[in-house]
């Protein structure tokens, strides 16, 4: 097997795989009933409270930054990503029980969203440097694309299931499911051939451990164009959760089950990106500029839409793009960074990209909520420009014959 499947001729791979896109498939129900919870059955379409939910679900990227990037690089990955899926599975548990009771209320969203997130900041980053240990660096980039496409896939799945869930037998019960999706990835992690797997260097406890990898990353032209770049786009543009429920009840007027499908619908695209990816030797840095030049214009599309399928057009064109820059920043940053500072590395890259949600969702939401949801979509649209700027900016310092 070669080309786009290389990574999975390794057989500890194949079965990370095949646990993470369970998993996967019950993340992307848990994230379409969140969102729906909020905006239609815990407010009035009130895009703000759906904008605060996700703030406080992805502020902990940022918040335990200095804590996350040192997890990854100093303790046993394998068990680490063990202890942050079960405790994510038991939270979600815990919120379909209150969901289904019909006890929930939109503080007990806020509180489990922050807990969630505060569990998925320490899994970022050690489940991105994770597959290093799997496949090694010869094949890390086809291993990150491929990550993405199963991401991607449960993305067309997992949705488009919520809203036949919500629809059939109540809210609630989408929490459920993804509680027990994670028992794929668990018992996949279990299931790994330890003397198969190549850890990376650990680094040495010390002091300042968070600075010197942020120094490190800043100290870069190549990185910190990357860093600028996805603070940008995932401050102001992967928004979708807002862009997408928002356009789907306020302007479109659809239900639970339209809205799952524009989800999975965004995914056909995420999916193309994911596979472009996987077909490609090695990441380049001028894809980050086509890519987030795309974004803008798909973004710029989204936002003057006329109709539900020009719209989940549009939604195709963004998520090739979003993909194309996710993962290309994540490729050059593990590719071109030490072993022993991947995991702080990618714990800022994590942080950036999603650590901005605090700041970015609730202004957008209120956007959507004061001048509509299409002026939401604008801002995306500009945030994708202006990073398509910055990489213009920086490309010409790349060397074409080198990793950046």
């Amino acid at each position: 097997m070669s080309g786009t499947f290389r990574s999975l001729r390794n057989v500890n791979y194949r079965i990370w795989a095949g646990g993470a896109f369970v998993s996967n498939i019950g993340t992307w129900v848990q994230r379409t009933a969140q969102d729906w919870l909020v905006l239609t059955e815990l407010t009035h379409h009130d895009a703000t409270a759906v904008g605060l939910v996700m703030a406080l679900q992805f502020g902990p990227q940022m918040l335990l930054l200095p804590w996350t990037g040192f997890a990854a690089d100093h303790f046993n990955q394998r068990r680490l990503l063990m202890i942050t899926q079960a405790t994510m599975g038991v939270l979600a548990l815990a919120l379909g029980v209150l969901t289904v009771t019909g006890l929930v209320r939109l503080w007990h969203v806020d509180v489990f969203a922050f807990l969630f997130g505060c569990a998925a900041a320490f899994d970022a980053p050690v489940r991105q440097t994770f597959v290093a240990e799997l496949v090694g660096d010869t094949d890390l980039h086809n291993a990150v694309a491929l990550n993405a496409t199963s991401f991607n896939a449960a993305r067309m799945i997992g949705p488009a299931v919520a809203g036949l869930v919500i629809a059939a037998i109540g809210t609630g019960w989408a929490f459920l499911i993804n509680g027990a999706s994670f028992a794929g990835v668990l018992l996949s992690l279990m299931a790994l051939r330890a003397g198969e797997l190549r850890p990376a260097i650990r680094a040495h406890r010390k002091k300042g451990g968070f600075s010197e990898g942020f120094h490190y990353a800043w100290g870069r032209s190549d990185l910190r164009a990357i860093l600028i770049m996805l603070f940008l786009i995932g401050t102001f543009g992967l928004n979708f959760p807002i862009f997408i429920s928002t356009m789907a009840v306020g302007v479109f007027h659809t239900n639970a089950q339209g809205y799952g499908l524009l989800s999975s619908i965004m995914a056909i695209g995420t999916m193309a990106g994911a596979f472009l990816g996987a077909g490609r030797k090695a990441p380049r840095f001028d894809l980050l500029l086509t890519g987030a030049g795309i974004f803008g214009a798909g973004c710029a599309l989204a936002a003057i839409a006329p109709t539900y399928w020009a719209f989940a057009a549009s939604l195709v064109v963004i998520g090739v793009a979003a993909l194309t820059v996710t993962n290309t920043t994540n490729s050059l940053m593990q590719l071109s960074t030490a072993p022993e500072m991947r995991g702080r590395v990618m714990a800022l890259r994590v942080g950036v990209a999603l650590g901005g949600t605090p700041i970015g969702a609730p202004i957008v939401g209120w956007v959507a909520n004061t001048f509509g949801p299409r002026w939401a979509l604008g801002i995306g649209a500009v945030a994708g420009l202006i990073a398509a700027c910055v990489a213009f900016v920086a490309l010409p310092r790349q060397n074409p014959d080198t990793p950046p």
